[in-house]
């Protein structure tokens, strides 16, 4: 489908802002309310279909279940396990959110029989081979950002939101990221990533948003493109079901050699 973009530079937007709003304060509040209205499900569970493609169109394909839980005054916890294929079954991925708006990750191999703890520089690396690195399966975490408000969009004929969002972390692999919120719902509808030398390396687009437990908007498919080398990521959601009462006892870490 052919994308039609129609760009309006900040000082355009300002008048409907209001004079006493700066874009950084937009921006925030922007990304607040995009936050507010993903959160509050409680727990969920799907399956992932994962396509994995590099820069010649070679594919391999897995298949993983994904669990997350949301813990008061905390954050996110998910846990992401390979089913297939079978040199990956039981490969699983932990990462667990605190409420300074930081997170933890630990990876269990089971070639290995050992859980590594994936930490600062470690999480630029690529996710099992595909174009998802450690830090882009990371909860997005609002306090870990400065925000600033740079544009309108159209995307795919939806009006959008344009926000920069620049990581504090200074082991973050990205310099600042560009996200499309579209203006009704405030989805996540596209992200692109810079590297630190402010080059355009990775693309997320998000298609096929369905709505769970009459609130929450979730898409059907999230496609990673690496700008650079060509190489991309598909991964295909199904089965989610929400509230399925999921336990903090299910995410930890010593319990990631289990299989549960």
């Amino acid at each position: 489908m052919k994308r039609t973009v129609i760009l309006s530079l900040l000082p355009l937007t300002m008048g409907a802002i209001g004079a006493a709003q700066t874009s950084e304060d937009r921006g925030h509040e922007i990304a607040l309310e995009a936050n507010r209205r993903a959160t509050g499900f409680g727990d969920l569970s799907a399956t992932l279909h994962m396509i994995v493609r590099n820069g010649r169109g070679t594919e391999r394909v897995r298949e993983l279940a994904i669990k997350t839980l949301e813990v008061d005054d905390e954050g996110q916890r998910t846990l992401v396990r390979f089913e297939e294929p079978r040199d990956l079954r039981g490969t699983a991925l932990l990462t667990v959110g605190h409420g300074d708006g930081s997170s933890d990750q630990w990876l269990y191999l089971p070639s290995l029989q050992r859980v590594k703890r994936i930490a600062g520089a470690s999480r630029s690396g690529s996710f099992m081979g595909s174009e998802f690195s450690y830090e882009d399966v990371s909860a997005m975490q609002p306090d870990r950002y400065t925000y600033r408000l740079i544009a309108t969009d159209t995307l795919e004929g939806m009006p959008a939101l344009i926000v920069e969002l620049r990581p504090i972390d200074p082991s973050s692999q990205y310099s600042r990221q560009l996200v499309w919120f579209d203006e009704s719902e405030y989805r996540v509808l596209r992200i692109d990533f810079y590297d630190r030398g402010d080059i355009l390396l990775k693309t997320l687009t998000l298609n096929g948003f369905r709505k769970y437990g009459n609130r929450f908007w979730r898409p059907d498919v999230m496609e990673m493109v690496n700008q650079q080398t060509g190489a991309s990521t598909a991964l295909q959601w199904s089965n989610l079901v929400l509230g399925t009462g999921l336990d903090p006892r299910d995410f930890d870490p010593k319990r990631l050699g289990r299989g549960e």
